[in-house]
């Protein structure tokens, strides 16, 4: 599964989407990449301390990028400098760092998102908290559409993990055990191979809805099919007041979602179920599918009770007869805090970190699940081959939430968990308050 791929690269499989990923006209006035510092050397400076905060949970076995490799080999190479790393549910996230930088108490470096969405890069650039990291000697080496979108007025703000597609990870053995012999290329052949699951005595779909945020793994890809084919700029006359989230295709995409749950295709009681626990479902073979992003790659591969060969393929919410949308986007990235008090640390550790040859380097490409956006790294994930040819043949569009202003997606969440819960929430009602929020805190 982990085959080089030899013929995709990931500066050839972001040419469509994200308009290439090769060289860019960075600032660095040199294209050879280098751990030099726009700030004197900490080598011999006296020692300090950085504090690191980003969403997620602890790898489940080995190694953790995050908690575990990159506290070392900083300390390794700047032996002045202790890296204290910490990692949290994305709500609890989110919550902690907007507030802890509001107070001016943030730490050093911490994760941001594409575009205006929760935490995202323009937001935290507007707001003074992201620091402008335009000085570094990298993005000569980083994709145009990833530093793009981490870039406010043309500077950019954070370095994005790569890109993120979203997608169904699924038993290859349990869709034979089904009678499934090919994956399906539309939602009718979607919705009739779940039957097949669920007659088989299998459960379809397993969805850990109790962290809320996995509510959007499978919306925005049906959104992807039923909101932008026709209409690219949709977000764009949303944001103009010529669009409404209570259009139509909105409520599409809702209503396909909820026929998911309406039809027990996904899990009973999902709204128990956490993101570790689904995870877990899954990986021991009590689940023939999960919707989840490319983030999730080695979560979803660790070793459960039974072995089985694994698929990943975007989930087909397309008409019969219509092409297939998918949803990828540039992924979270690392942002330091403007106000830190070691920001040249901060900097000459990012520098070190994303020179294209270091060991920090390498353990960074070597532990990544996104899809790197870094020039020349391939694609070292074999599960995700197929969806990246299909992603190059240009029918993608963002995650929605990325055009939205932060609380828009939490309450297309808070309210979609009423229908998962059984209550008489129409797929309208969803939409309606999601355009209410949206007026409201876009207006502000």
């Amino acid at each position: 599964m982990k085959k080089a791929l030899t013929s995709v690269t990931v500066i050839s499989a972001c040419m469509v989407l994200m308009s290439g990923c090769g060289s860019t006209s960075g600032t660095s006035s040199s294209s050879t990449p280098s751990s030099s510092t726009p700030a004197a050397s900490t080598a011999a400076a006296k020692k300090i301390t950085l504090t690191m905060m980003v969403s997620g949970t602890k790898n489940a076995s080995g190694e953790d990028f995050v908690l575990d490799t990159l506290p070392k080999l900083v300390h390794q190479k700047f032996p002045n400098i202790t890296l204290e790393t910490q990692k949290l549910p994305d709500d609890q996230y989110n919550t902690s760092v907007k507030t802890k930088l509001a107070a001016g108490e943030g730490p050093d470096i911490f994760l941001e998102f594409p575009k205006i969405g929760t935490m995202g890069a323009i937001d935290m650039a507007k707001a003074g908290y992201a620091a402008d990291l335009s000085d570094l000697t990298f993005w000569n080496n980083i994709g145009k559409s990833a530093k793009d979108d981490m870039s406010y007025e043309g500077k950019p703000y954070a370095v994005a993990q790569g890109m993120d597609i979203l997608g169904t990870y699924y038993n290859k053995d349990l869709f034979q055990k089904a009678g499934i012999t090919s994956l399906p290329k539309d939602w009718d052949a979607f919705l009739a191979d779940c039957q097949k699951l669920k007659d088989a005595g299998v459960t379809p779909i397993v969805m850990g809805d109790k962290d809320s945020w996995w509510i959007q793994f499978g919306l925005y890809q049906i959104a992807a099919n039923t909101v932008y084919p026709d209409d690219k700029a949709f977000d764009t006359k949303l944001q103009a007041g010529q669009e409404s989230l209570t259009s139509p295709k909105w409520v599409k995409a809702i209503s396909m979602y909820k026929e998911l749950y309406e039809k027990g295709y996904i899990v009973k009681n999902s709204l128990g179920i956490g993101s570790a626990q689904a995870n877990q479902m899954f990986n021991d073979g009590k689940a023939a599918m999960v919707l989840d992003g490319t983030w999730d790659y080695s979560a979803l591969t660790t070793k459960g009770a039974v072995d089985f060969q694994r698929g990943f393929f975007p989930l087909p919410a397309n008409e019969t007869g219509k092409p297939q949308w998918m949803a990828a986007a540039t992924a979270s990235g690392y942002g330091i805090n403007a106000k830190s008090a070691n920001l040249a640390a901060a900097k000459e550790i990012f520098n070190y970190w994303f020179d294209g040859k270091s060991d920090l380097f390498q353990a960074w490409v070597k532990s990544g699940n996104s899809i790197s956006s870094y020039s020349g790294v391939p694609l070292n994930q074999e599960l995700f081959k197929d969806a990246v040819t299909q992603y190059q043949s240009g029918n993608a569009i963002y995650f929605s939430n990325q055009m939205w202003p932060a609380g828009v997606a939490e309450q297309l969440q808070a309210k979609f968990s009423e229908i998962i819960g059984g209550k008489s929430t129409t797929p309208e009602e969803v939409a309606k308050s999601m355009q209410e929020k949206f007026k409201q805190t876009w207006k502000n």
